[in-house]
């Protein structure tokens, strides 16, 4: 593929998922995907042969991206599991106090195609979870943790919970309240394991508070 070509495949990806994103994978059309781009629906078509293939394409673009930037939020070099765990619901919560979020998209993209087991979207949307997931299971692990995978397993869910509530109520106090639950799962397991305490939920609000007050939506 020349560079005109790749540039062209690239600014399709880019324009197709700010409009799936913004309205839906459902809702929106091709010709509105190459309308954005400034393209034919046919020359959008020589480079995806369907929406399908192009979603896939959408979401194999912004797993990347997403994933560097879990892990750029959770600073999984710092001074410990605790400290990680803060990191990671605190910039979640910044993350979706901006008035353009609207939930994960993955989320939103396995929610849409429910009906669809074998969609490119649910594939994507499960191989993106699952690579959060282990991450985060083996950067716990890499901390000391014991049963790493399990403790991770309850972040995700807390994680998960928080992009559907967040999404439905419009109120990031459910992050702080996640975070809370995420402290307390680690403070059991290091406990358990005979470790020095760490952070507790009484210390995630005192850096919540600090971050940031309690957000508050206003219809647009």
């Amino acid at each position: 593929m020349d560079r005109g070509a790749s540039n062209t495949r690239q600014r399709i990806v880019t324009a197709a998922y700010l409009l799936f994103y913004k309205t839906g994978f459902m809702r929106t059309s091709i010709d509105a995907i190459a309308t954005a781009v400034g393209i034919t629906k046919r020359t959008l078509y020589q480079h995806f042969d369907s929406k399908a293939a192009l979603i896939d394409a959408v979401l194999a673009d912004q797993h990347s991206l997403m994933l560097a930037r879990i892990q750029e939020w959770a600073q999984p070099g710092s001074s410990g599991p605790a400290e990680m765990l803060t990191n990671l619901f605190a910039a979640f919560e910044r993350w979706a106090a901006q008035s353009h979020w609207r939930g994960s998209g993955f989320t939103r993209a396995a929610i849409e195609f429910a009906d669809s087991p074998g969609h490119p979207a649910r594939l994507a949307a499960r191989r993106h979870k699952a690579a959060v997931e282990a991450w985060l299971a083996d950067t716990l692990a890499e901390h000391g943790i014991a049963d790493a995978r399990q403790l991770a397993r309850e972040v995700v869910l807390l994680i998960e919970g928080c992009h559907v509530l967040v999404l439905i109520h419009r109120d990031t106090s459910y992050v702080r309240v996640a975070a809370e639950a995420a402290a307390a799962l680690l403070q059991r397991r290091t406990a358990e394991q005979g470790h020095s305490a760490v952070a507790t939920p009484a210390g995630w609000r005192r850096v919540s508070a600090a971050i940031r007050p309690a957000s508050a939506w206003r219809p647009r």
